[in-house]
């Protein structure tokens, strides 16, 4: 399991893969201001949205590279061969791909809050957010590649995919920031996040086995 996580580490990073996400979440976190105005009042009071909406389409980013290379390059008959569970791989894949993109995310959410004019105490919030809400943005992003990639042409509906199954994560997450019912969002957020994380390596799993075949 740890040589897989490395893996899978290693060939996020050295492709350039976590760069280009925390680039793009960055991005939007930048054209938000631009598009909307010098209004700090307002900046302040849609920005923790802001950051959700630019960490679910950053999370989109590399969705195609999880599971698609390694099935054409025959890796996943190999782990097949020597008995490995899918399962087990899938599992690999969600932790590699939220330690490629989860902390870095929540490092660069520091540099949109100032951005958007965030106080420190919504910035918490987020940051609280981002820890618990990412790991289901990650274990969401493993299933939808393993369900498109052996779909022809997959790349271009993993958005459709994963979209809208990822919305409960946006609200809650987004629900997070206020004030009265932040703690009521949070442990919604929690549930679903474990949820995705808990069942995701299964589907995923599925998946593969029924691409191999």
């Amino acid at each position: 399991m740890i040589a897989l996580i490395r893996r899978d580490l290693r060939r996020s990073v050295s492709s350039g893969g976590a760069t280009l996400v925390v680039a793009f979440f960055l991005l939007v976190a930048t054209l938000f201001p631009f598009a909307i105005g010098p209004d700090a009042a307002l900046l302040a009071r849609i920005g923790g949205g802001v950051i959700w909406t630019a960490a679910l389409l950053a999370a989109l980013l590399p969705v195609e590279r999880l599971v698609g290379p390694d099935l054409e390059a025959g890796i996943f008959d190999q782990f097949a061969v020597r008995g490995l569970s899918m399962v087990s791989v899938a599992m690999a894949k969600t932790i590699a791909h939220w330690l490629s993109f989860g902390p870095p995310l929540m490092l660069a959410a520091i540099l949109a809050a100032g951005l958007l004019n965030l106080s420190a105490e919504t910035l918490l919030r987020v940051e609280i957010g981002l820890a618990i809400g990412t790991p289901g943005l990650a274990a969401l992003a493993v299933v939808t590649s393993a369900l498109v990639a052996g779909v022809r042409g997959g790349g271009a509906v993993t958005g459709l995919v994963m979209l809208p199954l990822a919305v409960p994560l946006l609200i809650f997450g987004a629900g997070t920031l206020d004030a009265a019912g932040g703690a009521g969002a949070i442990k919604l957020l929690a549930a679903v996040s474990l949820v995705l994380v808990a069942g995701a390596p299964f589907i995923a799993a599925a998946a593969i086995r029924a691409a191999l075949d």
